[in-house]
């Protein structure tokens, strides 16, 4: 069994290296994979369809350094803080780049093997492991140009003489898809001359060069050592990039969707509980293909639900939010969609290209705008500057409407945001600052001149337990956010991978059908999206008439089904047949 095993691992690589390194004696080459690796074939297939989540699977997205306490390193704050706070709520932590970096917060990383040290070591992210599952950035596009392997680029030496891609400054790269403005190809003075080498997003970002499998080779051997960590989530950064083909847009290409392929074959054989994340900000049909045939992502990015929803909820409409969820496939067993509404960076614009149109986007923009957003823009095929991102908290962005502006409402409205988010097909994943309302923060940007700086805020502890424990909003977000998480969690029916039927209640009434998988649970969540009163029919919904109905959030019990139920602006029901409790 051993030796048709390691057979049929060894020639499942071979498949993946012949498509990429078809120049490579592939047999030679699969084998050096599986040694660096720590694999000898032995390791079991595993299946395809394994759904490696349910219900209870709720996600924190948190730089490394968020929380602060004096003497004491920010991982050990953090695992403190979740530990104690969060445990009931949370069962994985998205730990952004906490490794030494030059720029963009941790995404411009200089050394892929060391925590940096004003975060702690290696032993506190495997502490953080023992106790939740742990999501590692795997910024696998670019590296720092202050790294070991780009100082030995300019030297000539390997490691990394050969590791950064190079381009011709004459050749025409004019249909190179770009999420920034700045130029493509940097100048570089090298011993062996002037080169120039690719930065889709940075001049300190060099794009790695994986047609050269001596990089293909270093990666895996710093994912073996995350996995030795104890980090078992992947989050593939800026993956639509790698590769590069000049003469084509540069993303999306074929090869790779064939390196995630390869990825995910190696660390599924490593690790059966490991989950592959591809990150992929881009419209909504080219991000679904990162699922491959349940052999690529086994979760993606649902990167137009931030920007539809916060939509939504401003301008009091759900028909954009509603007709893209109608249209969304369910995900087939084994993948699943992770919901977020706000992350680390901001909200990103180009997954409402084919849902909104140029009126509701510079509508939707001029708002965020109003309360205090700064706007990214990137560079389009024909040279002009369009919006690529709105940066701005989610506690910000939701404080009013697009007709009247700033309101009474920030609150019912940011809850009824994290209530839709939690209840939608999929894992949710919420960004620290979502669960504390925490503001737009202008100072770090005019200290660091980044405008996504805005949204990430460093929270002194003793200042946070002060918030947490007063009349401000930041405690009445922090209680609501764990009540409603912990309601989730109880819920059959909200399993990533539960039946989901959308219903047609109105523009502004967003409505949607839950059903668990064994079919014992049935959940109704109606929200009323508008900054105004709503009504509608129980008879609405077809209640079965052999059950009875509850509402989860407020235990209120429905009897007659053809009652009429009046929500408050952003009020909510999760109507259930049966109902779970937490904690359960």
């Amino acid at each position: 069994m051993e030796v048709e095993a390691h057979s049929q691992l060894e020639q499942r690589l071979i498949c993946h290296i012949q498509m990429l390194y078809p120049h490579l004696d592939a047999g030679e080459f699969a084998r050096t994979c599986m040694t660096t690796f720590g694999l000898d074939g032995s390791e079991p297939s595993p299946s395809p369809h394994r759904n490696l989540w349910d219900q209870t699977d709720v996600m924190l997205i948190t730089y490394a350094d968020t929380l602060r306490s004096e003497d004491e390193a920010p991982l050990e704050t953090l695992h403190q803080f979740v530990k104690t706070k969060l445990a009931d709520s949370i069962s994985a932590v998205h730990l952004l780049p906490f490794f030494p970096y030059s720029s963009d917060d941790g995404f411009s990383v200089m050394d892929y093997t060391e925590v940096n040290p004003k975060n702690g070591q290696w032993q506190d992210v495997s502490n953080l492991s023992k106790d939740f599952k742990v999501m590692g950035d795997l910024v696998i596009n670019h590296c720092s140009s202050r790294s070991r392997w780009f100082e030995n680029f300019k030297a000539g030496i390997e490691p990394g003489a050969s590791y950064f891609y190079e381009a011709d400054p004459s050749a025409d790269l004019s249909n190179v898809v770009r999420p920034r403005t700045s130029p493509l190809l940097r100048e570089v003075q090298t011993k062996q001359g002037t080169k120039y080498v690719w930065c889709t997003f940075s001049h300190d970002q060099i794009d790695l060069d994986f047609e050269n499998p001596k990089v293909l080779l270093e990666f895996l051997g710093i994912i073996r050592l995350y996995l030795e960590k104890g980090i078992r989530w992947f989050r593939l950064d800026a993956v639509a990039f790698l590769w590069k083909t000049p003469g084509t847009k540069c993303i999306n290409l074929p090869n790779t969707h064939e390196m995630i392929r390869l990825l995910r074959l190696m660390i599924e054989h490593y690790a059966p509980d490991a989950v592959i994340i591809t990150e992929t900000n881009i419209p909504n049909r080219e991000n679904l293909t990162y699922f491959g045939n349940a052999n690529e992502a086994h979760l993606v990015y649902n990167f137009s639900l931030p920007p539809l929803l916060i939509n939504t909820l401003v301008s009091g409409s759900c028909d954009h939010l509603k007709n893209w969820l109608m249209h969304m496939p369910p995900a087939q067993d084994g993948t699943t969609y992770l919901n977020f509404v706000a992350s680390h960076d901001g909200v990103g614009l180009r997954p409402t290209e084919g849902l909104l149109s140029e009126w509701e986007l510079e509508n939707l923009v001029n708002t965020m705008k109003r309360f205090g957003a700064k706007i990214s823009s990137r560079t389009t095929e024909t040279g002009e500057a369009k919006p690529y991102e709105i940066n701005i908290s989610l506690w910000d962005a939701l404080a009013g409407s697009v007709a009247k502006g700033p309101d009474e409402w920030q609150y019912a409205r940011f809850i009824c945001a994290a209530a839709i988010q939690l209840a939608l097909e999929g894992l949710p994943a919420f960004y620290i600052h979502s669960l504390f309302g925490t503001r737009n923060d202008n100072e770090r940007v005019d200290n660091t001149g980044q405008p996504r700086s805005i949204n990430r805020h460093i929270w002194q502890m003793d200042d946070l337990k002060h918030k947490l424990n007063g009349p401000g909003h930041h405690k009445k977000v922090f209680d609501r956010m764990r009540e409603l998480i912990q309601i989730r969690r109880a819920q059959p029916a909200f399993h990533p991978n539960a039946t989901q039927y959308i219903l047609h209640t109105g523009d502004k009434l967003f409505a949607f059908w839950r059903q668990s998988l064994d079919r014992r649970q049935s959940l109704f969540a109606v929200y009323n999206i508008s900054d105004e009163p709503q009504s509608f029919n129980l008879s609405e919904l077809n209640l079965f008439a052999t059950e009875d109905w509850t509402d989860l959030v407020t235990g209120q019990k429905y009897e007659d089904r053809l009652a009429q139920v009046k929500l408050m602006p952003y009020q909510f029901l999760w109507l259930a047949n049966k109902t779970g409790k937490p904690g359960k």
